[in-house]
């Protein structure tokens, strides 16, 4: 599929890799993967336990917007996205962009982010914070919020199946 922006959102253990990979390959487009993206300074604070503040993610989401920019033929990025300003930065760099919002209630993404300890930087005593500082995006134009504990093939439908009428 050409000429789509997509950013698979949702706070840490949602599973935005997961069906990130999984529409880039079924739509044919680049994969974005958030997480890669960060400063050494932000893999430093979130590995320490440290929450990242408004100012850590600027940059951070600036990079992305220029990768989404820079990809003429559309792609999928993973991207926590939590609050309004965050995806409003993001849209500014690509107009016509989407979210599909993984919602996921707190103890399931505690759960599935300690599951993945000593594998990835984010701990599990973060999860709170993310859910803290979440602004749902429901209501917001260009967005489906999907179950993220529904199967991965499930999720690939129905993002696919709102696309052209999104």
């Amino acid at each position: 599929m050409q000429g789509v922006w997509l950013v698979v959102m949702g706070v840490s253990g949602c599973g935005k890799s997961s069906l990130g990979v999984a529409l880039a390959v079924g739509l044919g487009l680049p994969l974005i993967e958030g997480d890669d993206h960060h400063p050494p300074a932000n893999v430093e604070k979130m590995s320490r336990g440290i929450a990242l503040t408004d100012a850590d993610r600027t940059g951070w989401l600036a990079t992305l917007g220029r990768a989404l920019a820079d990809s003429p033929q559309g792609a999928v990025l993973t991207c926590s996205a939590l609050k309004r300003v965050y995806r409003d930065q993001l849209r500014a760099a690509t107009p016509g962009l989407r979210f599909v919002f993984m919602a996921i209630e707190r103890a399931e993404a505690e759960r599935r982010v300690a599951a993945r300890a000593g594998e990835h930087m984010f701990p599990a005593s973060l999860v709170a914070n993310q859910f803290a500082t979440l602004e749902s995006p429901a209501g917001e134009a260009g967005v489906l919020a999907v179950d993220a504990t529904a199967p991965l093939g499930v999720l690939v439908g129905q993002v696919k199946a709102w696309l052209p009428a999104g």
